[in-house]
């Protein structure tokens, strides 16, 4: 994402779009967590103090944090990158590793497209998105293009973009780690051409395998999906907001349709199905049933969902995205001792 928090404070307050805007501290004391694009172009930053930032930008507007509404974005953020794969390895609140090569639309350009229109049309928010065959070098692609950028770095063209690369720009490359290679001539990626395997291995230890590799453009490093699922869900943000029944059942049977696809080939059944309404103002509603037995099929979902809605949308905002999510997993054809058969609000 890109400046993350500022973002979503311009975003929620109109008067500081466009303005200079630094998310915590104060003009006399404090630390500055996040930093518009605008504030950045002054050369405010993250980390930087608050009395420094207000010193070399005179109109800079200090937000306090809202750490909540981030969280928030966040998991909504992650809701959307678990349309396209269950292959997620997270590295911060505003950023992840995503593995597509199996998805369907067989392109990851299309797919980091459609992610960031996505992002867009449910958060209000721009992201940047890097491209390319492993870790190391779709983290470096995604800083190239900021805001709202696009940047893809393709097979042929990895070993020749690493020897250009200034080795502060490395992803994993701090401070020291810069000084000491820079202490050995080592300033681009191609000055580490010039080093064997176990010389750099005897400089950095064990960094300098990872080191060899980058510098020929190769990382195997998988993405990691560290969490179990928690649900299985789909949403669908609408190119247009919808108000009347019909447009609704339209549009959820795509949603139902895409989550069966997903559900049906996991190992664990859940309980509970949970349905999720963004209004035009952005505002939402969630609902949830949790049942007795397990939900076992299609028509399970469909008609469900469809009396969550029903029975908790009174169509008096339209819809700009609509939701569904089974969670409570245990094993298939295990069944409770307990019943569960009245609506709980979430």
């Amino acid at each position: 994402m890109d400046a993350f928090y500022a973002s979503i404070e311009q975003r929620d307050n109109p008067d500081l779009k466009g303005k200079p805007v630094a998310v915590g501290g104060n003009a006399e004391r404090g630390v500055i967590a996040a930093a518009s694009y605008e504030a950045r172009k002054f050369g405010v930053k993250s980390a930087m103090s608050s009395m420094k930032a207000a010193r070399i930008c005179p109109d800079l507007i200090f937000v306090p944090p809202h750490f909540d509404k981030y969280k928030a974005a966040s998991q909504e953020i992650r809701s959307i990158f678990q349309r396209y794969t269950d292959l997620i390895e997270p590295l911060a609140l505003d950023e992840a590793f995503l593995d597509v090569t199996d998805h369907p639309m067989q392109s990851a350009t299309f797919i980091a497209k459609a992610i960031k229109n996505d992002i867009y049309e449910s958060l209000g928010l721009v992201a940047s998105a890097g491209v390319s065959y492993n870790k190391f070098l779709a983290k470096i692609a995604s800083d190239q293009d900021k805001p709202d950028g696009l940047f893809v770095i393709a097979p042929e063209e990895g070993a020749d973009f690493v020897a250009q690369l200034s080795v502060d720009k490395f992803f994993g490359v701090g401070k020291v780690t810069a000084q000491k290679m820079k202490e050995l001539g080592i300033y681009f990626g191609r000055d580490l051409l010039k080093f064997s395997e176990q010389e750099l291995s005897t400089y950095f230890g064990k960094a300098g395998h990872f080191f060899y590799q980058i510098a020929r453009g190769i990382d195997h490093r998988p993405v990691k999906a560290h969490r179990e699922r928690k649900s299985i869900g789909a949403e669908r943000t609408l190119s247009e907001n919808i108000l009347e029944r019909d447009e609704i059942e339209f549009q959820l049977k795509k949603v139902v349709d895409a989550l069966w696809k997903r559900y049906e080939k996991a190992e664990k059944k859940g309980y509970t199905l949970s349905i999720k309404l963004k209004f035009s103002d952005f505002t939402q509603l969630t609902r949830a049933f949790t049942g007795n037995k397990v939900i076992q099929t299609k028509a399970e979902i469909w008609n469900l969902s469809l009396q969550l809605i029903v029975e908790n949308y009174d169509r008096k905002m339209p819809l700009r995205l609509l939701g569904v999510a089974i969670s409570n997993f245990t094993d298939e054809g295990d069944e409770r001792k307990e019943e569960f058969v009245q609506l709980s609000l979430l």
